[in-house]
């Protein structure tokens, strides 16, 4: 049998003619036409059609990961890789965080502004709903019942002896009453101080533009888990004006806005959200006030 193998795929010109015959049958025997040399070509070639069928089935399919020890350099390093990315995200998650803590505490006028911030562990902060939480903070929410009382009407100084000249002191006080933030758009929720909600919510189209309702500075321009990506500025008069659930932010912390400037376009980002709105929230020295009480239109 080898020796017939071995003529046969030996490469030579020569012909061979191979007879077929089936030992219990009388049927004639069946000549073929045999020459080595194409046999040998034909075998090579179907050999190298395999090897390359089945190297490409190992480097462009899931196969190679059944292979022992086939990639396990480049997953060891990926995923190093992915472990410091996590404690990054976890560290620039921690750090906003505080800073979105210490802007609500300043907001709400519930911590000195030039206290430090609190740096204590998740382990040890208190949860919201805590039974321990003060009794003055469950009742916080009538400081914000209308017409919220004003700093200086608590006692306080004025605005001129609170801020050097040349500060936010000396920006131009909003108009009485001032342009809507959304040219279209109606209201779906009112403010509520009861229920923390110190806003009014305008259901409105996505990529609608956000217009600042006075001049000022820009003092948050972020990201935040609740109200998606936010905008805060900081007018005269002790006035600010936050703007939250919007696509895409189009200034920075920082940056002066004149009033009716484009700052955001309207979305549906953040956890606490219902659809496509804008969430505008008005302080006045640390108080909420109600935005359809200083807005045309509303």
């Amino acid at each position: 049998m080898w020796t017939f193998l071995s003529d046969l795929v030996r490469p030579s010109d020569a012909s061979y003619t191979v007879l077929l015959i089936e030992e219990d049958s009388a049927r004639e025997p069946r000549r073929y036409q045999v020459t080595p040399r194409h046999v040998f070509w034909l075998c090579s070639a179907t050999l190298l059609a395999v090897s390359l069928f089945t190297a490409s089935l190992v480097a462009f399919t899931p196969v190679r990961q059944l292979i022992p020890g086939y990639g396990t350099e480049t997953m060891e390093r990926n995923a190093q890789l992915n472990a410091v990315r996590v404690t990054a995200l976890q560290d620039t998650l921690n750090v906003q965080r505080q800073y979105i803590e210490r802007l609500q505490q300043l907001l709400t006028g519930r911590a000195d502004a030039t206290s430090p911030s609190n740096e204590s562990s998740e382990n040890e902060r208190p949860s919201p709903s805590s039974s321990s939480r003060p009794d003055s903070e469950d009742t916080g929410w009538t400081l914000h019942q209308q017409p919220a009382l004003t700093i200086t009407q608590f006692g306080g100084s004025d605005s001129s002896s609170r801020a050097p000249a040349g500060s936010v002191a000396d920006l131009p006080a909003l108009p009485a009453p001032v342009p809507p933030p959304v040219e279209t758009g109606y209201p779906t929720r009112g403010f509520e101080p009861r229920d923390e909600h110190y806003a009014v919510d305008i259901a409105v189209q996505e990529g609608t533009f956000v217009r600042t309702v006075g001049d000022g500075y820009v003092v948050l321009a972020d990201w935040t888990q609740e109200g998606g990506y936010t905008v805060a500025i900081q007018h005269g008069d002790g006035y600010l004006s936050v703007y939250k659930h919007n696509e895409r932010i189009m200034k920075r912390i920082g940056d002066y806005v004149r009033a009716q400037e484009v700052i955001a376009v309207t979305g549906n980002s953040g956890e606490i959200t219902t659809g496509p709105h804008l969430h505008f929230e008005l302080w006045h020295h640390g108080l909420a006030q109600d935005p359809r009480t200083l807005v045309a239109g509303w």
